[in-house]
């Protein structure tokens, strides 16, 4: 596979595409959570509860799909294109297998799997509907991320935000058919949300598959979809497992916070999804800088530059910073024509603007937490930020969230508390590592191995 060298590229180049991809894939999540709207807030809320289940599943293929972007980002920098496109194919397997065991568990087991959220008795059909649908065919979106990390890898940034901004169309598209029911078309609610979703989601996969082909030069090694290198799935999990570990211990430690805003009522569940949707515009920015950073941080270790890798991190974390407290900013001020897009009920608006004033704080050690992760990953440093995530995690989000959410009975701005102590314990422990340069004696492709495959050249 012909490789874009991103060590020559800038973290702009390889930042906005993925920019604009996070944008549109969030973009798909609050059109369903948009025009749901003016069909029913229950639905809304119904909707929004499986999504956080589905989140942690997948969540969990990225195992396998972090470990597969960060090895190739590191094989390429080292000249070493052939154990890179090894790693691809055995990567997109292995994540096929293991999603296609979880789809069935999620079709079988979606009524259960909500039980455990407590929800209001109104909320529990549809959103039952919408998991065992979407959650049914989970392993299409599998591959999907497989494939465009893979493909970013190479720096292709482009390839998957041309896919997702199709996926974006036409899922809007269906969802005003399915929702508004014009020119007679059956109004289907929740189910109609769910059959769009997915059959959007097909496309994009097909698109993604036929580019993936394309940039390959049609001479990826198809033998190792079927046999796999013991070595290849060993350094996908050594680095694959812990860097996944800590974002199935986030969606988790969300799940039971979630869990904690249904004891609050319908008002409060429906308040979290309406603010948090909008967050994820203030810090979409700190996910894209985060991935090219990634990127070009992987690239770098693997050329052996462990001094370029340590300045990128810390220039991408200070802008990071500066882009994201602006944008939060202006977000509270524009929070309540915002929050009345998604609803007319006051007493949400007033609570989701309390929530959004208090976001400008959280953003700071967020920011930072999400660039230098991603950092730390992109080395082969990913055990010490999970360790750090869980403590934190659940020892301050989750502690702080019910102790100021629930026992001070202070609501939805008490769980805020939680999250904003969270961010910020682990955006300056993170800072401090990377500060420490312990990562440089952790960088997975080795000196021997890179020396090697130089003089091999």
């Amino acid at each position: 596979m012909k490789k874009q060298d991103a060590t020559k590229m800038t973290l702009f180049a390889l930042s906005w595409p993925i920019f604009i991809e996070v944008m549109l894939h969030m973009l798909m999540g609050n059109a369903d959570t948009l025009m749901l709207s003016q069909y029913s807030d229950d639905a809304v809320a119904a909707v929004g509860v499986s999504n956080q289940l589905l989140s942690v599943m997948i969540v969990m293929f990225g195992f396998i799909t972090m470990g597969a972007g960060i090895l190739v980002a590191q094989y390429l920098g080292a000249n070493n294109p052939t154990r890179a496109s090894t790693i691809v194919m055995t990567s997109i397997s292995i994540n096929l297998w293991f999603s296609l065991l979880l789809s069935v568990l999620v079709y079988l087991f979606s009524e259960r799997l909500l039980a455990l959220m407590d929800l209001p008795q109104e909320l529990v059909g549809e959103a039952s509907l919408y998991l065992s649908l979407v959650g049914g065919l989970i392993f299409v979106q599998a591959l999907i991320m497989t494939i465009g990390t893979i493909l970013r890898s190479y720096g292709y940034t482009k390839d998957s935000m041309m896919v997702t901004i199709g996926m974006n169309i036409l899922n809007v598209i269906g969802n005003y058919f399915v929702i508004f029911g014009p020119f007679g078309f059956p109004v289907l609610g929740v189910k109609g949300v769910a059959f769009v979703t997915i059959g959007s989601r097909f496309i994009g996969l097909i698109a993604l598959f036929l580019l993936l082909y394309r940039r390959s030069g049609r001479s990826l090694p198809f033998r190792s979809f079927f046999s796999y290198n013991g070595k290849d799935v060993k350094d996908l999990l050594h680095i694959g497992v812990p860097a996944a570990g800590e974002q199935v211990s986030y969606n988790a430690s969300q799940i039971t916070i979630t869990y904690f805003v249904a004891q609050l009522g319908t008002v409060a569940i429906t308040t979290k999804v309406y603010a948090q949707n909008i967050m994820m515009f203030i810090f979409l920015s700190a996910v894209a800088i985060g991935q090219g950073t990634q990127i070009l941080v992987g690239h770098l270790v693997g050329s052996r530059d462990l001094e370029g890798a340590y300045r990128r991190g810390f220039r991408s974390a200070g802008l990071s910073i500066a882009i994201t407290v602006s944008i939060a900013t202006i977000v509270y001020f524009a929070s309540e024509p915002l929050l009345h897009i998604f609803t007319s009920n006051e007493e949400i608006v007033q609570l989701g603007q309390i929530l959004l004033l208090m976001t400008i704080v959280m953003e700071p050690g967020r920011a930072t937490n999400l660039v230098l992760v991603n950092s730390l990953r992109a080395t082969g440093d990913v055990r010490f930020p999970v360790v750090v995530g869980i403590i934190s995690m659940w020892g301050v989000s989750v502690l702080f969230a019910w102790f100021f959410g629930l026992y001070l009975n202070l609501g939805l701005p008490g769980i805020w508390i939680g999250l904003i102590a969270d961010e910020w314990v682990r955006g300056i422990v993170m800072a401090i590592r990377w500060k420490r340069k312990t990562w440089m004696k952790k960088a997975f492709v080795e000196e021997e191995e890179a020396t090697s495959v130089q003089s091999s050249l």
